[in-house]
Parts: C-alpha cells; sequence; structure tokens
C-alpha cells in the first residue's frame, strides 16, 4: 500500500541529517535533497485546495532548490541515475508555475482594484472573474498530477535514493571530494555569473533583468543549501542577496504580468480595456521605481562591505 503523504513526511524526517563538513558533494546533495523534499512535501495538501496561496509558492520554492541543487552537483551524480528525478521535478514546477502565475497575478489585480471607483471596479472584475477560471483548470491540473501513478512512482523512488547514503570511494589519487574543499569554488562560480552582468545593465531590457534573477537565485541557493556549514556572516549576506532578488523578482511579474494582460486585452471590448489599460499603465509607473531601486541595491550587493560578509563566511568552513 501507497504512503500518504503524512506518513511519507515522517519517514523522511527520521532520517534527515545535517551536511557536514567532511561529507562528499555527493552525500552532501543526497542530505540536501531529502531536507528539500520534505519541505516539497509538507506542502502538496495546501496545494491541493488553494486556501493559502503560498503553499504553491513554498512547494515550488522547494522544487527550485532541488533542481539547482542537482544542476550544482551534476559533476558527482551519473546522470542516467538522477535524470528521472531530474525531469519529474521540472514538470511538476511547471505545473506549480501555472497556478502560481495566476495567483500572483489575481492578488495583484484585487488589490488595484480597491483603488479605483465602483464602475472601474465592476469593469476589473470580469477580469479578474476570467484569470480564476484559468487558475480553477491550473489547480485541477495540478491536483490530477498529484493524483497520478507517476508522481506516486516517482516520490517512491525519490525516496528511496535521497535517504540511502552515499559511501566514500577510497582511492590512490588524491582529489578534492569533498564540501570543504569544493564548495568554496562552487559559490564564487555562482558569483562570478552574477557580478558578470556589471558592465551590461545600462538600459537593460526585461529578459536580461529576467537572467540576470535567475543567477542571482543560483547564488542564493548555492549558498543557502549549505548554510548550515558556512560562517554566521552568511546569513547577513543572503539578506543583501534577498533585497535585489526581490526587487528583480517584482520587475518579472510585472513583465509576466503584462504579457497575460495584454492577450487578454486582443479579446475585451473597449469599455472593459478601460480598467485593464489604467493597470498596464501602473505596471509601467512601478516598473521605473523597482528599476530606481535595483540599481541602488545592486551598488550596494557589490560593494566591499557586503562582499566581505561572503568572504568571511567562506573563510570558514573548515
Amino acid at each position: 500500500m501507497a504512503l500518504s503523504v503524512e506518513e511519507r513526511i515522517a519517514a523522511l524526517e527520521a532520517k534527515a541529517e545535517a551536511v557536514a563538513p567532511t561529507d562528499t558533494m555527493a552525500e552532501a546533495g543526497r542530505k540536501v535533497l531529502l531536507t528539500e523534499l520534505i519541505k516539497m512535501l509538507q506542502h502538496e495538501a495546501g496545494s491541493r485546495t488553494g486556501n493559502d496561496v503560498e503553499d504553491v509558492h513554498d512547494m515550488r520554492v522547494a522544487i527550485r532548490r532541488m533542481r539547482s541543487a542537482f544542476r550544482l552537483l551534476k559533476p558527482y551524480y551519473k546522470a542516467k541515475d538522477v535524470r528521472p528525478y531530474t525531469e519529474a521535478l521540472k514538470r511538476l514546477g511547471e505545473t506549480l508555475g501555472d497556478v502560481r502565475d495566476l495567483d500572483v497575478l489575481i492578488d495583484n489585480l484585487r488589490a488595484f482594484q480597491l483603488t479605483l471607483d465602483a464602475d472601474s471596479q465592476a469593469d476589473l472584475q470580469t477580469t479578474i472573474d476570467a484569470l480564476d477560471e484559468r487558475r480553477t483548470a491550473a489547480r485541477e491540473d495540478l491536483i490530477a498530477t498529484f493524483d497520478s501513478k507517476p508522481y506516486r512512482r516517482f516520490l517512491k523512488a525519490f525516496s528511496e535514493f535521497v535517504t540511502t547514503p552515499i559511501e566514500k570511494k577510497l582511492s590512490d589519487e588524491v582529489v578534492p571530494s569533498e564540501v570543504r574543499h569544493l564548495l568554496p569554488s562552487l559559490i564564487y562560480d555562482r558569483l562570478a555569473a552574477v557580478r558578470a552582468y556589471e558592465d551590461r545593465l545600462d538600459d537593460a531590457d526585461d529578459t536580461r533583468l529576467h537572467a540576470l534573477r535567475i543567477e542571482f537565485k543560483r547564488l542564493r541557493y548555492t549558498v543557502s543549501l549549505f548554510d548550515a556549514v558556512l560562517g554566521k556572516s552568511i546569513s547577513d549576506f543572503m539578506d543583501e542577496l534577498k533585497v535585489v532578488q526581490d526587487t528583480l523578482g517584482h520587475l518579472n511579474d510585472g513583465a509576466t504580468a503584462r504579457a497575460s494582460l495584454d492577450a487578454l486585452l486582443d479579446g475585451n471590448d473597449d469599455h472593459h480595456s478601460d480598467a485593464l489599460n489604467a493597470y498596464l499603465n501602473h505596471l509601467d509607473a512601478d516598473h521605473d521605481k523597482l528599476i530606481a531601486e535595483f540599481k541602488t541595491h545592486w551598488e550596494r550587493f557589490n560593494s566591499r562591505k557586503v562582499q566581505e560578509k561572503l568572504s568571511k563566511a567562506v573563510l570558514s568552513l573548515r
């Protein structure tokens, strides 16, 4: 008989362990993946009901962190062994993303709706109702995924993978293999990918800013997945990193909303388009404000004061 979600979480929690500096990267990755799988499952019930929109968000974040861990630790696993897991996580993340994008758009529209007069509120409600129907359909797809045999097979196989310790292979060849040997270079590779944008941000469009957001996310996941073995200053560094990433996230939410609503405008009559156009104008004004905030946060992030926080954290790895 298949385990319930609650039973699976309890079984996984009983085997969870903290990452140690002397773990091999493969074993550390297994421990990280186990922790994130538990987080993912803790938000499945809420993602089904939609009572709290943050459940879908948090479940999606856990999946993104697992995908990031697999990407980061690619050299330490056989591709054929982990491909079924990475592909399943990608599909699940996309299904959750369909719901999450609509959650964000609907919530933002409702907040804007409160600033309008009664007639305009009624006009905008037509759009909100249409989007809510789409969200209902997207959640039905998500629930069907949760109830499917492929998802249950994935959970069973992946749970076994993340709860089976990976023994360190002994060899006469001396090569770095432990977290304390390899993590510093992995972190600074991710930082380099972020700072490569320093001379490429003048008049950057939404596409480039979105690409930078992804690099920031990968840097943040890298340090947060292994924060237990880094120095105390890593939390201060992540706070600084989060400020920039959140600003880029709001910019991306705006770009996503504009694209979705532009499509809706094509099918609406002029009467309802007035309210939507007002919201699009609001997004444009918000975009300019966020760009100004981003430039300030970006300059601070690249300052010596902030970068020293990361250096101290990495130097504490022993």
